[in-house]
């Protein structure tokens, strides 16, 4: 049974559209974990529909870690100017600079490891590392979320690392 109140906490979890909720929460018998699922796989289906298109406009975050001795810069782009004034996109990136900070990655994805390269994807890939505040999801579904949520391709252009005296 789906009802209104069950629509509106899957809306406020995922920040999907009244009517994807309300076609996954039917898709899930009313179950809300499985119809986080059901959006989160529509959201990668529709990300990959997006990869293809343009990045142009977007932000660059930077994050100071208190006491000054670590930080970060992130680039992350979106097709609009628009997009990158949301609060999702901001702290998207925010999000971004803060893993950068926390996990010092060396690659941005797997297809930027050298060849032959014995390294664990997970470890030094940003957008295979595991995210600081949900251990249990991957960068890239995060980013996934983001493009499902704005409807726009997002993508991360590069990043950088500081340490004081390294």
């Amino acid at each position: 049974m789906v009802t209104t109140d069950s629509i509106k906490t899957l809306r406020d979890r995922t920040g999907a559209g009244i009517m994807d909720c309300k076609r996954a929460l039917e898709e899930a018998n009313g179950d809300l974990s499985t119809a986080e699922e059901v959006l989160r796989r529509r959201g990668i289906a529709f990300a990959q529909k997006q990869s293809a298109r343009e990045t142009t406009q977007g932000l660059i975050d930077v994050y100071l870690h208190p006491g000054g001795r670590v930080g970060a810069m992130v680039e992350l782009n979106c097709e609009t100017d628009f997009v990158a004034r949301t609060e999702v996109f901001k702290e998207l990136a925010h999000g971004l600079a803060m893993q950068v900070a926390a996990m010092d990655p060396k690659y941005l994805s797997t297809q930027d490891l050298p060849a032959g390269s014995q390294e664990n994807p997970s470890e030094v890939c940003l957008l295979s590392q595991p995210f600081i505040k949900d251990q249990g999801r991957p960068v890239q579904d995060l980013i996934n979320d983001a493009i499902a949520r704005l409807g726009e391709n997002i993508r991360v252009r590069r990043f950088a690392r500081y340490l004081l005296g390294a």
